[in-house]
């Protein structure tokens, strides 16, 4: 069959209502409406006629989470594709103005909570397989379809699947980047920072060691640094350091009902994002640095670096994978073939500092893939959406890659 012909037969309406009805299942990360929709997920891979398996795992505190993962097992000889993303979500914010699980579709957009981060992406690799099934068509290699769940909790739920065997030869990872091919985003890690100084009454305050001080001079520099070690421009490109929370009072308990004296006790948490090659011990060597510079510029103060590891799993891992790879080839073929234009590939846009589930497929299994999905402008804020014609080129896209790297038998 045609590639064309196939891609038209995209059924979009009923497509956008599978994504509409992921979008109406309240999957907050950790929750309950997260296991309902792994076991929904679980039902549909198993009416659709693939090996279902909803995997059970233990969430570390004593409870159970489920990843959905379903096998099209091919028909020999090809290469195979897994397909990797996440259905929790994060929990709704202020300022929405539609319901956020209506799954409300517009002629321009689909709207909901997590529909782009990642819900979209999930129901285009789904609607992807759905379509060519119901096209007869067969192919050689298997595709695996991994609908997993803690990507927010630092990808215990791939790093699960991973133990439980679940490894391909090529993946895509379907993490928002607006269609664009994203070849590298950074390893993130999360710091704390304690800065202990010296307390007086204001009276005094000339005698005192201000640990508030030193943290307003201490963090724009912590937010302009790169680290050491970059292997080139474009992987110093996504070094970032962010921090995110700041409170400074009086002690370890943070007494606030004394602003008459200088705070003497200030943290700082938050995280750092290097590149492969670059190390999470190089990066909080860096880091410290500046926190004896700081000490330097402000005697008498102490600064404290605390590295913290994610419970449980290692921290998200960077990604990295050359533009020349053969699963990067099949998916700039496949958006080219649908769109028409060349597919932009590369670092140059935001999704460079994400955290994602394809560091762990990359660096606990060695796997080449690529990190490609729809959404990506309205991610994560009041609101958020998708575009549809973005939804529905990324059914397409994938289609297409599938055959391209598992082969029509």
């Amino acid at each position: 069959m045609d590639p064309k012909d196939l891609i038209n037969r995209v059924d979009e309406k009923a497509c956008l209502d599978f994504l509409s009805m992921m979008v109406q299942h309240r999957s907050h990360s950790e929750t309950e409406g997260e296991k309902e929709l792994a076991k929904v997920m679980a039902k549909e891979l198993e009416a659709l006629g693939v090996v279902s398996d909803l995997q059970a795992f233990d969430d570390g505190k004593g409870g159970t989470r489920y990843n959905a993962i379903g096998t099209w097992k091919g028909q020999g000889g090809g290469k195979s594709l897994l397909f990797n993303g996440h259905l929790d979500t994060n929990p709704v914010t202020e300022g929405w103005t539609i319901d956020p699980v209506g799954g409300i579709v517009d002629d321009k957009f689909i709207y909901g909570i997590g529909v782009s981060n990642m819900k979209a992406g999930d129901a285009a690799y789904f609607c992807a397989l759905k379509t060519l099934k119901d096209a007869g068509i067969k192919l050689k290699g298997d595709v695996i379809l991994t609908f997993v769940v803690g990507e927010l909790q630092g990808g215990v739920g791939t790093y699960n699947a991973i133990k439980a065997g679940y490894k391909a030869d090529y993946f895509i990872n379907s993490e928002p980047t607006d269609l664009y091919a994203l070849t590298m985003h950074a390893e993130g890690s999360g710091f704390t920072i304690e800065l202990t100084g010296d307390t007086r009454h204001l009276s005094k305050r000339e005698e005192a060691v201000d640990a508030i001080m030193a943290a307003c001079d201490l963090i724009p520099r912590l937010n302009a640094m790169t680290f050491s070690g970059a292997l080139s421009p474009a992987h110093e490109s996504i070094n970032r350091v962010h921090c995110g929370v700041v409170h400074g009072a009086l002690g370890r308990n943070l007494e606030e009902w004394r602003p008459p004296q200088v705070a003497d006790f200030v943290v700082i948490r938050g995280t750092a994002r290097y590149a492969p090659g670059q190390t999470f011990e190089g990066a909080m060597k860096d880091m410290q640095v500046e926190l004896d510079a700081l000490e330097q510029r402000f005697p008498g103060l102490k600064a404290k670096l605390i590295p913290k590891d994610r419970d449980n799993v290692p921290n998200m891992p960077a990604f990295e994978v050359s533009p020349e790879s053969p699963i990067v080839k099949a998916i700039n073929k496949a958006y080219e073939t649908v769109r028409g234009v060349p597919q932009p590939t590369g670092v140059d846009i935001p999704s460079r500092f994400y955290g994602s589930d394809a560091g762990h497929l990359y660096h606990e299994l060695g796997m080449e893939g690529i990190v490609c999905g729809p959404g990506g402008r309205y991610n994560t804020m009041p609101d958020e959406r998708v575009d549809v014609v973005d939804f529905i080129d990324m059914i397409k896209v994938y289609m297409l890659a599938m055959i391209e790297v598992c082969e029509v038998a």
